[in-house]
């Protein structure tokens, strides 16, 4: 009997997991990727694996792929992914991404229902072990009587303690630039009954402190727009609904001070070349490069040897070094970012989850928590990678084994997609710890 074969689109930093796993599951696996030698790295020494230059602009070769395949996994972008589930509607194959649901998703749901297709969305780290780890409580909550009336959830993906060894307390296990962009995304939440909406330039103004068991103080922050899940967790009930993520104490003021500077600015421009990283901070803050920590201090209120501008120092932002040959400012930090903070060899990283419940019960009052830490493995996988790109490879094998009979656009909230897919992480020590107490 002939191999199901799975199609992955895109080689980045956290596909390699889900290839193993996928091939070990006893599935045929195409990686599809632009730079054809990062898919040939990930399917080295895998049996009925193949790796294929693509270029996501070539519809013809994406309709070919799918049409071969008996499932897509998108691990491109997220803008391409209604592209690669437009081609698999058109050949009748499932699909599975780790990425937000779009609208323009949203609006394949009925096509996708009447050709009985599930379009899985969300089934990666955040969003997808987030969503499965809080329904699981939110359901068996319901069950025992109870009404969740807050839920503050937070997420970061960090260097491990030991690996936390440069001012900025970051180093990339995923996209630079979708870290990045995700720094100019506006918020809203829930907090006590009222709507707090904070607009994308002063995201980085508003944080806390947030002591995560099992691990340390962090600073959070909001996450995007966080009332869109009171429906979907079905938490109508709840005055406070927050989803935040986690960093190393310092990062907002650090990133407040490059939006204020514009270093976040995704404007065209053709004169980049040529310039240095001081004379570029020069022309942002409108003084010269002679005078720019004055000009820093004065226009930005900098302190010339506080931590912020440590930060900027420590990644050559006030030096005479050649920017990169990008098209925006926004760009030109990613590729500095990503030059200088990067994990050594045998450096770990960790993943933080962690979920916050008031909940009333007939009985009283209580707190619930659900906190995963977990930390990458020396020499082999990320946390990061793995925490991503695992629970997308087990929603495959589910929906390949015709163990999920869903149809249409889904996300991990449902019993029947969390509960196995929770089961079988936990088999590979992806876990989150549940903790209750009495109020």
């Amino acid at each position: 009997m002939a191999k199901k074969n799975v199609l992955i689109l895109g080689a980045g930093l956290v596909t390699k997991p889900a290839v193993e796993y996928l091939s070990k599951a006893g599935y045929a696996i195409t990686v599809a990727s632009r730079t054809v030698s990062k898919a040939q790295a990930l399917i080295d020494g895998l049996e009925d694996a193949q790796a294929l230059t693509f270029n996501v602009g070539d519809g013809d070769l994406l309709d070919k792929l799918v049409s071969e395949a008996d499932l897509a996994i998108s691990l491109l972008p997220a803008t391409y992914h209604v592209e690669v589930a437009k081609a698999c509607l058109r050949h009748d194959k499932p699909m599975v991404t780790t990425s937000y649901v779009s609208p323009a998703m949203r609006s394949l749901d009925e096509e996708a229902k009447a050709k009985g297709l599930l379009l899985l969305n969300e089934i990666g780290l955040d969003p997808g072990i987030d969503h499965m780890s809080a329904m699981k409580i939110i359901h068996d909550v319901e069950k025992r009587g109870g009404k969740v009336v807050s839920f503050k959830s937070y997420c970061g993906g960090l260097p491990a303690p030991e690996a936390n060894d440069n001012p900025w307390g970051y180093k990339f296990s995923w996209s630079p630039r979708g870290v990045v962009i995700a720094g100019t995304n506006s918020a809203r939440y829930l907090e006590d009954g009222e709507v707090v909406e904070i607009p994308g330039p002063e995201l980085f103004a508003h944080h806390w402190p947030l002591a995560v068991p099992g691990a340390q103080t962090f600073e959070a922050y909001p996450n995007r727009d966080s009332l869109g899940y009171i429906e979907l967790y079905g938490l109508e009930q709840a005055k406070t609904m927050l989803r935040g993520t986690l960093r190393y104490p310092g990062w907002c003021d650090c990133w407040k001070a490059l939006v204020d500077l514009g270093m976040l600015s995704l404007d065209e421009r053709k004169d980049l070349a040529g310039k240095t990283y001081r004379q570029l901070l020069a022309e942002l803050v409108g003084g010269n490069a002679e005078t720019l920590e004055k000009d820093l201090e004065s226009k930005l209120g900098l302190d010339p040897e506080g931590d912020v501008m440590a930060r900027w120092r420590w990644l050559g932002l006030l030096s005479d070094e050649p920017v990169a040959d990008e098209p925006t400012v926004l760009d030109v930090f990613a590729h500095r970012l990503q030059e200088k903070l990067q994990y050594a060899e045998g450096e770990r990283d960790m993943i933080v989850l962690h979920h916050e419940f008031m909940v009333e019960f007939p009985e009283g009052s209580k707190k619930i928590t659900s906190t995963m830490i977990d930390y990458g493995i020396p020499g082999g996988h990320s946390s990061m990678a793995r925490t991503v790109s695992l629970p997308a490879a087990v929603g495959t094998k589910l929906i390949l084994e015709g163990a999920l009979n869903l149809t249409g656009v889904h996300i991990p909230v449902l019993p029947e997609i969390y509960e196995p897919v929770l089961a079988e992480l936990e088999q590979m020590d992806i876990t989150c710890r549940e903790e209750e107490f009495d109020l």
